[in-house]
């Protein structure tokens, strides 16, 4: 076989005779180095049996098996042939069939000896797709127990050997090294307001103006790709776009050289497992889509984040194949030390539902008798594994039902394999195909109906018509009725069936408890209900935003989603009152609200207390007499602790069952009519109670005999007397069973503070002299005797005889 003359060449030899010696080995290999295309047809030459190479996307399955085929001079299926959801080429000729991850787990769970393969190649393990995780973790449970002929190959663009060699059982590490010409690196950041699409556009215009060549330009998604395509009219130049959603057709043409100069708009696929001829440079926007959830609003997804540095030299390299290049990348350069070293493993951040039902079907249901690279965070798996009860594809234990295989066996997440199964029963099997490959694939429109409609007609929707037939298959027969595609979306995210928050509105709550807006001109205002099949998080926006939806009405979600229909009395604190309703609810949706009549008493007393807790004791009347006591009370606890209580508001809410009597209370208003003073004595010990007045007295007795109030508002007892009221007393009042002093504020006449003390007998001695002359001055027709001690206390004013 006369092979090209790529990197990988150089190490043939020695890879397939460390394969037959270890049955297992890891390839590092940089993206041109003919990896994907040269080993498996060395592999074939070495190897009996069939040889399986899983490529983590199906774009990149199709070309690597088109490329292997072309170096044969054969069509596709004879030698090398290909299978991807829904497509397949191979004969009984076929010795080296390219596959995707996902349809090899698949297979190993119909075959798990897989029954004449001889070898696996894993291409781009660094990637760390969750597929490929799997797919790892299950050839090294089959290598363990069934198959240890089976020949294991890993293939890797970065440093990540070392690991993958371990999991592998020590397996040896061939490196192959690229032929790469140097790389000019040219930051090109956004100015101040500009969108990514629009810095990549002029980036665009910048690179075909100083380079040569190709250029290659990478961005997060379809969507990106396509407002980049609107902004660019370069005459003479070729705009391409090459992404998973595209047909075989346009995206071969993307993988070709052509007639003219070229700019092809890419997405990640194009990082490692492809190769675009031709190019010389590289814009880079800095962004990938990765899959998410949003656990806080449900929401799993895609987000777009920014790259590792690892993708981004990746990316940069690209320009360096063919001859020396430059990358462009769209962001600052002090930037780029702050890029994370890898890219994130999607098993620690995607929704794991799938792979519990995988994991299921392995007869592990929480994966632990496997190796991984990483293992499942636990959480994520949990969450996963409660949907597949829910959906009746596991029972109580984990253990796979026969529905959660039919659900596997088709291949798609099980949201929406249990929509197509039951969808098919209710609106006919084509119509329930059609919807669940819209719900697979996305959709440009926001409503499903006119999107269904364009997709039937229009030339990018033969994939999409290709899928429907494969899944309408998979059920015919099921039977249908009305062909209402709302339904099929309220049973694949029942929680998302959503109804218009206010008139007018383009808000919806959906039933999962997640508010979403519609956007401007989606067709589908005008409906009061909605079944969401899409909704996306938009960092600083308050609501979601709703990407796909049906129409839908309250007997469609009622009935698809019944197991979230609940009535029952809602008695709670809301809006500063209590309300009391018997409420009917879809999830967190409000269907219909009576108020009851006769609520029960202990929910009553539990939500004015929780409103008492949110709001405060200022809920309830505090008189006068009411907030003397609790000072009283407070100055007990603070001089001589227990047994007497606590009163600061935490703990007078913390015993509300021991003084606060709430039998009447049926709304705010009642609070209101509380003898909160009545209430306090409730606390009182016994039989320390009767003591109270003792010692914390409300009054004590002056010379005068007057009875005067003493406040305890403060830190210390004080009492505000006339210094004339006080003649003759000898010594400070005490209080607390003695312990406490009062503090004596002494008044003049006109009831101004004259001095403060909590040392009578000191103040008889060593101040009164000072005062006395002071007031004498103010207050002449006043009596200031030289000896208080002796003089006679006096109320008023008594003039001298």
């Amino acid at each position: 076989m006369n092979l090209p003359d790529l990197p990988v060449r150089t190490v043939l030899g020695e890879l397939c005779a460390r394969l037959d010696e270890s049955g297992a080995a890891v390839l590092v290999a940089p993206p041109g180095t003919g990896k994907t295309t040269l080993v498996p047809l060395a592999l074939a030459e070495s190897v009996p049996g069939r040889i399986v190479v899983a490529e983590p996307r199906r774009l990149a399955a199709r070309a690597a098996a088109s490329r292997m085929a072309a170096l044969l001079g054969e069509p596709v299926g004879e030698t090398v042939g290909y299978a991807v959801r829904g497509e397949r080429r191979t004969s009984a000729r076929t010795r080296i069939e390219v596959v995707t991850t996902g349809l090899l787990v698949r297979r190993l769970q119909g075959d798990p000896e897989l029954a004449g393969v001889g070898a696996v190649l894993l291409d781009e393990c660094h990637e760390r797709h969750l597929d490929a995780d799997l797919l790892l973790a299950l050839l090294l449970d089959v290598r363990a127990g069934l198959r240890d002929d089976l020949r294991l190959l890993a293939t890797s663009a970065t440093v990540a050997g070392d690991r993958l060699a371990a999991l592998l059982g020590g397996a040896p590490v061939i490196t192959a090294h690229a032929r790469t010409y140097p790389v000019e690196v040219v930051h090109s950041p956004p100015v101040r307001g500009e969108r990514i699409e629009a810095c990549v556009t002029r980036t665009v215009h910048k690179a075909l103006s100083e380079t040569d060549g190709d250029v290659l330009v990478f961005l997060p998604g379809a969507k990106e790709i396509a407002r980049v395509t609107g902004l660019l009219d370069v005459p003479g130049v070729d705009v391409l776009a090459l992404h998973g959603r595209l047909s075989a057709a346009r995206q071969d043409a993307a993988l070709a050289e052509g007639p003219r100069r070229r700019v092809v708009l890419a997405t990640a696929v194009a990082e490692s497992s492809l190769t675009v001829p031709g190019v010389r440079a590289v814009v880079d926007s800095g962004l990938a889509r990765v899959p998410h959830v949003d656990h806080r609003r449900g929401l799993p997804g895609l987000v777009t984040v920014r790259v590792s540095a690892a993708v981004a030299e990746q990316r940069a390299g690209r320009a360096g194949r063919q001859g020396p290049g430059t990358a462009y990348r769209c962001w600052p350069a002090h930037e780029h030390g702050g890029l994370p070293a890898y890219p994130e493993p999607e098993i620690r951040t995607a929704e794991l539902s799938r792979l519990a039902l995988e994991l299921a079907c392995w007869s592990t249901p929480d994966g632990r008798g496997l190796t991984w690279w990483d293992p499942p965070p636990e959480g994520a798996l949990a969450a996963g594994q409660q949907l597949l009860r829910t959906l009746g594809a596991v029972d109580g234990d984990g253990t796979v039902t026969d529905r959660g295989r039919r659900m596997a066996r088709l291949g798609l997440h099980p949201r929406l394999a249990r929509a197509l199964l039951d969808g098919a029963a209710e609106v006919g099997a084509h119509v329930a195909a059609e919807v669940v490959a819209l719900l697979d694939e996305g959709g440009q429109l926001t409503d499903i109906d006119a999107e269904l409609r364009r997709r039937r007609d229009a030339a990018d929707g033969a994939r999409w018509r290709r899928e429907v037939r494969r899944l309408a298959g998979m059920v015919a027969g099921e039977g249908g009725g009305a062909p209402d595609p709302a339904a099929v979306v309220a049973l694949a995210h029942p929680e998302r069936l959503a109804r218009r928050r206010r008139a007018g509105s383009p808000v919806y709550l959906m039933a999962g408890g997640t508010a979403a807006e519609l956007p401007p001109g989606s067709g589908l205002g005008d409906s009061e209900w909605l079944a969401v099949a899409e909704a996306t998080r938009v960092p600083g926006r308050a609501h979601g935003v709703i990407r796909l939806a049906a129409r839908a009405d309250e007997g469609l979600a009622t009935r698809f989603a019944a197991n979230l229909v609940a009535e029952a009395d809602e008695i709670a604190w809301a809006a500063g009152d209590v309300v009391s309703h018997s409420v009917r609810r879809l999830g967190a949706i409000t269907l219909s609200e009576r108020p009851l009549r006769d609520p029960d008493p202990v929910r009553l007393r539990a939500a004015v207390l929780d409103g008492l807790r949110r709001e405060g004791l200022g809920l309830l009347p505090w008189p006068a007499e009411a907030v003397r006591l609790r000072q009283r009370l407070a100055f007990l606890h603070r001089e001589a602790g227990a047994p007497w209580p606590e009163v600061t508001d935490e703990a007078l809410l913390a015993r509300a069952d021991d003084w606060l009597e709430l039998a009447a209370v049926r709304r705010r208003t009642d609070l209101g009519r509380i003898d909160t003073g009545a209430a306090l004595r409730r606390l009182l010990p016994w039989p320390e109670a009767s003591r109270f007045d003792e010692l914390a007295p409300d009054r004590l007795e002056v010379p005068t005999g007057s009875r005067i109030r003493v406040d305890y508002s403060g830190d210390e007892p004080v009492l505000a007397v006339k210094l004339q009221e006080t003649f003759g007393w000898l010594a400070t009042p005490r209080i607390a069973g003695g312990r406490v002093p009062v503090v004596l504020h002494l008044l003049s006449p006109a009831g101004r503070p004259a001095a403060v003390t909590a040392d009578l007998e000191s103040f008889w001695r060593n101040g009164y002299q000072a005062v006395r002359a002071e007031l004498r001055g103010r207050y002449p027709k006043h009596p200031w005797p030289e000896d208080p001690l002796t003089a006679e206390p006096m109320r008023g004013t008594r003039r001298p005889r």
